[in-house]
């Protein structure tokens, strides 16, 4: 008797184990769609760049070259940058402010 109870208690503890992780890789998953719906961009060229974002990537990051350049509804700019070996996503406004994202 002793044992089923034991064997009970120990089954209900792995189920809600298992619940409970279930739940928080939903949510993570969730949490990562509605960051991509909201980030809704579309590529453009990089020499269609807005004069006051070139001057902007070119006193903040001198010897950086945009390897893909992204722009989303609310005018913002997502560019892919390369200095030498190194690669970087930065964000900026069409007037040149960078954002943090």
């Amino acid at each position: 008797m002793k044992k089923l109870i034991l064997s009970a208690i120990l089954l209900g503890s792995i189920s809600t184990f298992a619940q409970e992780a279930k739940t928080k890789d939903t949510k993570a998953t969730m949490d990562s769609t509605s960051k991509m719906a909201q980030e809704n961009y579309k590529e453009v060229k990089a020499e269609e760049l807005p004069e006051a974002l070139k001057t902007s990537l070119k006193a903040g990051y001198p010897d950086a070259t945009v390897t893909k350049a992204y722009i989303n509804d609310k005018k913002e700019y997502k560019m892919d940058i390369a200095v030498g070996d190194q690669k970087a996503t930065v964000y900026a406004d069409a007037q040149g402010n960078w954002l943090k994202k």
